[in-house]
C-alpha cells in the first residue's frame, strides 16, 4: 500500500469569512468553493484552491469552522484561539485496504471510515503515530472536485 497525492491541508478557523478574506487577499487564492455544513462531523467546511504554476491548480486548503461546542474543532480552537493547521489529507485508491494496512503497522485509527467533505470515505490516523501530524486518509474521488 502506498499513499497517493496530498489532497488538502485542513485549517481550523474561528471564522470562515475572515479566513476566506485572508486566503483571497493575502495568499492569492484563485477559487473559494461554497461553504457547507457537515453536521455528522460537527463542522462547516469551505475548500479554497491555491494558485499553482503554469495554469495548474495548487493544493486545496480545507477551512473548518465548528458548528457548535460539541464539535472537535471547538476543542482545537480552545487550545489555538487563532486557528491553525489541523490535519493533512492523503488520497488512497481503496479506503478499507488502507485502513487494514495502517492497522497492520500498529497505527491508531480514530473511528470507523465515514463519508468526508469530498463525499468519499475517510478516516483519521492519530498524530502520535504519524510523526505528530493528524492525518486524514481519503478514498480518491471518482470525479475531480
Amino acid at each position: 500500500m502506498k499513499l497517493g497525492r496530498l489532497n488538502h491541508i485542513g485549517v481550523a478557523t474561528p471564522s470562515l469569512e475572515a479566513s476566506l478574506a485572508y486566503y483571497r487577499d493575502v495568499m492569492g487564492a484563485t477559487l473559494a468553493h461554497a461553504p457547507f455544513d457537515l453536521p455528522a462531523q460537527g463542522v462547516k467546511v469551505c475548500f479554497v484552491d491555491t494558485p499553482g504554476e503554469n495554469g495548474t491548480a495548487g493544493t486545496q486548503i480545507e477551512l473548518i469552522e465548528p458548528l457548535g461546542e460539541a464539535s472537535p474543532i471547538h476543542g482545537f480552537l480552545a487550545k489555538n484561539p487563532a486557528g491553525g493547521q489541523h490535519h493533512m489529507c492523503y488520497e488512497v485508491p481503496d479506503i478499507m485496504e488502507a485502513k487494514a494496512w495502517f492497522e497492520r503497522l500498529g497505527k491508531k485509527i480514530l473511528g470507523e471510515p465515514r463519508i468526508g467533505a469530498h463525499g468519499t470515505p475517510i478516516f483519521f490516523v492519530h498524530p502520535k503515530d504519524m510523526n505528530g501530524v493528524l492525518t486524514e486518509i481519503m478514498e480518491t474521488p471518482k470525479e475531480a472536485h
